[in-house]
C-alpha cells in the first residue's frame, strides 16, 4: 500500500496543478476569442466561449478609431527606456551595497527595505508637486523618472552579488582595473541571469502601468496604450468585442516577451534563490 503513496501524491499534485493552469488560462483565452466574435455576441445568454464566426472587424477598428501606431510608439518608447535606465541604476546601486564597503551602508539598506511596505500611491501626490515643479508634467520624463531606479531591483542584485567572490574582484583591482572596468566588464556579464530577470519585470510593469502616465499626461498625442484604450472604454463601453481586442493588443506584446526570454527568467530566478 505504502508503495502507491508516491504515485497518489504525484497525481494529487498534478491535478492541482492543472486545475490552476485552466482557472489562469481560462480569462486569458476568452479574451482572445471574444475579440474574434461579431458584435454583441460576448454580451449573449448563455455566454458563448468560442466565436460562431471569425471577424477581425474590431482591430481593424481600433486602427481607424484609435491612432495606434503612436500609442504602440509610446508605450514602446517608455517602457524600454524605464528598463534601460533602471537596469542601470539598480545593478550599480545593488553592486554598491554587496561590494564597497561605506558608513552607514547596512543602515541605509535597511531603510531602502522597510520602505517597500510603504504603498505606491502614498508617494504619488508629492512627487507629482515635485515634478511639476521641474516643469516635467506631460512629458516623456516624467513617467521615466519615477521608474529609473526600483527598491526590489536593487535588492535583487545585491542578493545575486553577494555570492560573487570578493577574491575575483581583488583579482582584477591588482591587475590595474578601475572600478568602472571592473563594474563594465567582470560583473555585468557575471549578473546577465538575474539582469534579463529583472529587465522582464520592470518592461512589463512599465508596459502595463496605468495610473502614473494617466495622472503625469494630458496630451493624448503622448498616451501610452492602457491610456488610448481606458479612453476608448468610456466611448464604447457597451463594444466588449472592441475593448477584448484592445486588451489582446495590450497583453500580446509582454506575453511574447515573456515567452522568448523565459529561459533566462527562470534561470535568474533560480540562481537569485539559491545564492540569496
Amino acid at each position: 500500500m505504502n508503495r502507491w503513496v508516491p504515485h497518489l501524491f504525484s497525481l494529487l499534485s498534478y491535478s492541482l496543478l492543472s486545475i490552476g493552469l485552466l482557472l489562469t488560462l481560462t480569462p486569458l483565452l476568452w479574451m482572445m476569442a471574444a475579440s474574434l466574435m461579431p458584435s454583441g455576441e460576448a454580451n449573449s445568454y448563455p455566454p458563448h466561449l468560442w466565436p460562431s464566426r471569425v471577424t477581425f472587424e474590431h482591430y481593424l477598428a481600433l486602427f481607424t478609431r484609435l491612432d495606434l501606431a503612436r500609442y504602440l510608439f509610446n508605450s514602446t518608447l517608455l517602457a524600454s527606456a524605464v528598463t534601460v535606465i533602471s537596469l542601470l541604476i539598480n545593478s550599480m546601486a545593488g553592486y554598491a551595497f554587496a561590494k564597497f564597503r561605506f558608513r552607514g551602508r547596512d543602515h541605509l539598506f535597511r531603510g531602502l527595505l522597510a520602505a517597500l511596505v510603504i504603498p505606491a500611491q502614498v508617494a504619488m501626490l508629492p512627487l507629482f508637486l515635485l515634478l511639476k515643479q521641474f516643469g516635467l508634467i506631460n512629458t516623456y520624463w516624467g513617467v521615466i523618472i519615477p521608474g529609473m531606479a526600483n527598491i526590489f531591483g536593487i535588492f535583487l542584485i545585491r542578493q545575486y552579488l553577494l555570492a560573487i567572490p570578493d577574491s575575483l574582484l581583488d583579482a582584477a583591482r591588482m591587475d590595474g582595473a578601475s572600478e568602472l572596468r571592473i563594474y563594465w566588464s567582470l560583473v555585468l556579464p557575471l549578473c546577465r541571469p538575474i539582469l534579463v530577470t529583472l529587465a522582464i519585470f520592470t518592461f512589463m510593469g512599465a508596459w502595463n502601468d496605468f495610473m502614473w502616465p494617466l495622472i503625469v499626461l494630458t496630451d493624448s498625442s503622448l498616451y501610452t496604450l492602457p491610456v488610448a484604450l481606458a479612453n476608448l472604454l468610456g466611448e464604447h463601453v457597451q463594444d466588449t468585442e472592441l475593448m477584448m481586442a484592445g486588451s489582446v493588443l495590450t497583453v500580446l506584446p509582454v506575453m511574447l516577451l515573456f515567452v522568448a526570454l523565459q529561459r533566462y527568467y527562470i534561470a535568474g530566478i533560480m540562481l537569485g534563490g539559491m545564492k540569496g
